[in-house]
């Protein structure tokens, strides 16, 4: 149990640093590109990068295109910088914090101190705030998960999905390939 636990402040202090990363990208976006920058829509929720890297000889013209790289929201950050002071509590269903939580539960405590109103259910959650596509997913994004979008947690960036599994499972970081997307809401 230990281990897992300091695996998981390992994990959140991994979230933080990156948090801090991702917030001076989207601070200033030019920073990220050799080239030039030209900042998307704030609706549209990336920034357009645009910059020139070389190819080996022979693959063409050695150019690339522009870059999208999704723009996260500054609450979603804040949000999923809560729900990480929560690493290695105990999942318990129906919980609500702050002892131990079920992931609905959590999700709606770490984005209510970041000034977000969610409500208590995975399917409620799966209904409010911004739709977001997969190739737009950012650190912060509440992901519902499951076929039949019965579980939820908070993106974390690197593949990664900061929740409150199951029973027997600490808060923390688990793989978002191990599930199937069912709706992303950005908020």
């Amino acid at each position: 149990m230990r281990d897992m636990v300091l695996r998981g402040a390992m994990g959140a202090l991994g979230i933080l640093v990156c948090l801090f990363a991702v917030g001076a990208l989207a601070a200033n976006p030019a920073r990220a590109a050799t080239g030039s920058a030209n900042s998307g829509s704030a609706d549209s929720g990336s920034a357009n990068l645009a910059g020139a890297a070389t190819g080996s000889a022979g693959s063409g013209s050695g150019v690339i295109g522009p870059i999208v790289l999704p723009v996260p929201s500054p609450r979603g950050l804040a949000a999923l910088a809560w729900a990480a002071t929560q690493t290695g509590k105990p999942y318990r269903w129906g919980g609500s914090g702050p002892e131990a939580f079920d992931c609905s539960g959590l999700v709606q405590w770490a984005f209510r101190h970041a000034g977000v109103r969610l409500p208590r259910t995975t399917w409620q959650q799966a209904g409010v705030g911004i739709s977001v596509p997969v190739a737009s997913l950012a650190p912060g994004d509440v992901v519902v998960v499951n076929r039949d979008g019965s579980h939820v947690g908070i993106y974390a960036g690197f593949g990664q999905m900061f929740n409150a599994y199951a029973r027997g499972f600490p808060i923390g970081l688990v793989p978002l390939r191990h599930f199937h997307i069912y709706a992303i809401r950005r908020f």
